[in-house]
């Protein structure tokens, strides 16, 4: 799966479960190790493990490999590495205090807003 369809994929997912403030950041010509962030959070430790699992279950189903699942028990942030797409899924609170967006605030936004009408 080209990694913009992953993208796209993801933020579906996402969205499927009320994920709030969805955004993809392009890290392509900043990062060596991901062509995509995707960050959302969710207002509940259950809606945090639900989102995750959802975006978790979605990349399986189109045979792409989660390399690495971090943080779901705790649900404060949870990492999933799908290789080119690196999704953040925080606690709304946890959101606010890493600020993922400033920190890669060089990176451009990518805009999915076809995903949440597939």
């Amino acid at each position: 799966m080209k990694s913009h369809d992953l993208l796209m994929l993801t933020a579906k997912a996402a969205d499927d479960k009320r994920a709030e403030d969805i955004l993809a950041l392009n890290m392509e010509g900043l990062s060596a190790f991901a062509d995509y962030f995707v960050i959302c959070h969710g207002n509940s430790d259950k809606q945090v493990q639900a989102i995750a699992q959802e975006i978790k279950e979605k990349a399986q189903e189109n045979d792409v490999d989660v390399k690495r699942l971090e943080g779901f028990d705790a649900a404060k942030w949870i990492l999933l590495d799908l290789g080119d797409v690196i999704v953040h899924v925080f606690h709304k609170d946890e959101r606010s205090y890493y600020n993922l967006e400033k920190l890669w605030g060089d990176a451009p936004l990518e805009n999915i807003e076809a995903a949440f009408t597939m």
